[in-house]
């Protein structure tokens, strides 16, 4: 039998995460999520103090801390959702923690456009709830300064018997919880804008944290050769 995936509509999306905004902790431990992954997702960004970095699909902000840890006070937090249940519980961690270098903005990440040009992007568990996710990530990689990183970290349906088992519960799952679609590979829409990307999996590989680098320009590569022997990164996915 074949499974299919039916994208919800914008306002179905953002009308069933105001109602469960205030349950996200508990869906951390519903789809067994695996510790510290926001945290790993994060450093993968290799942020620097000062950088500037955008959450995207950011939600109640359970990644903000470890963002902002990593750009430091002098660095600059963007976060962008569309619902405001969601982003209602963000600004409440924001002003608890007098984070005043983070920014939080109500709208649709395929039309948001950060103030300053972007070190890094981050999409934690966001990327499978966007019907128009490649809009989106061709909008946030159009902002990312060359060198910069941009990080996925969500599920998808682990490979052979396993996955085939557990697929048709994991539909079911999603369209009544985070309507995550756990049929598409981001990877492989990265793969698209760069060939520098490193992948790991983990949880019998359904949970995923990707990463790819924007390209540098041959006039920055050629200024930059005396300072770097690196050679073209590979595609390399590796299992934790």
């Amino acid at each position: 039998m074949a499974y299919a995936w039916v994208d919800c509509d914008y306002y179905t999306v953002r009308n069933r995460y105001d109602r469960i905004a205030k349950y996200i902790p508990l869906f951390d431990r519903v789809l067994f999520l695996p510790r510290d992954s926001r945290r790993n997702a994060v450093a993968r960004l290799d942020l620097r103090p000062g950088d500037n970095v955008l959450d995207v699909g950011c939600g109640t902000g359970r990644s903000l801390r470890y963002l902002r840890q990593a750009v430091g006070p002098t660095g600059r937090v963007y976060g962008v959702d569309i619902s405001r249940g969601m982003l209602r519980q963000a600004r409440k961690g924001r002003a608890a923690n007098r984070w005043d270098n983070v920014e939080l903005s109500e709208c649709d990440a395929a039309e948001f456009t950060a103030p300053t040009p972007l070190n890094g992007v981050l999409f934690s568990l966001s990327y499978n709830t966007m019907p128009h996710h490649r809009a989106v990530l061709r909008n946030a990689w159009d902002q990312l300064l060359p060198g910069g990183r941009l990080v996925i970290m969500d599920a998808k349906v682990p490979p052979g018997l396993s996955g085939k088992l557990v697929l048709p519960f994991s539909l079911w799952l999603m369209k009544h919880t985070m309507l995550g679609n756990p049929l598409i590979h981001p990877w492989e829409e990265l793969a698209a804008l760069t060939d520098d990307i490193e992948m790991t999996q983990r949880l019998l590989q359904s949970y995923y944290i990707c990463c790819g680098v924007k390209p540098v320009s041959a006039s920055s590569e050629a200024a930059n050769n005396d300072d770097s022997d690196d050679s073209d990164a590979a595609y390399r996915i590796a299992a934790e």
